[in-house]
């Protein structure tokens, strides 16, 4: 199945759950840096490392697309899966209508990272 085709098809349960966690998170990564608690503050400051982390051990994919994976096939990896290590591509892509490369993705994630990184520890040390 082309990733074209993989996008238009419906979500099934399983599906919306990880897509709704997904989006979750990426709320978590716009707009923790903006939550006046210096808890929240520093557990945000730690997860967005991590989540660098993450993506660089599982070779630019998301643990939860391969919990998806194992779920529904027994595996870690499906290639089947075309938002597998290409959700952020996908939503930048359908959102900001921009065709971006694997390396270029990976400039423009990393930058957006540091930067809210960065908004984060400036909000927690100006308290």
């Amino acid at each position: 199945m082309s990733a074209a085709a993989a996008q238009k098809r419906r979500r099934d349960g399983l599906g919306r759950l990880c897509f709704g966690l997904h989006l979750g998170i990426m709320v978590f990564i716009v707009a923790g840096w903006a939550i006046p608690l210096s808890g929240v503050l520093l557990l945000y400051l730690a997860f967005l490392p991590a989540v660098v982390v993450q993506w660089q051990f599982n070779k630019n994919s998301c643990v939860l697309n391969n919990l998806e994976s194992l779920i529904r096939t027994g595996r870690w990896r499906d290639p089947g899966n075309a938002e597998e290590g290409a959700w952020l591509l996908g939503l930048v892509r359908s959102v900001l209508r921009v065709e971006m490369k694997p390396p270029q993705m990976d400039v423009f994630i990393y930058a957006v990272m540091a930067l809210f990184w960065g908004l984060g520890l400036n909000h927690l040390l100006r308290g």
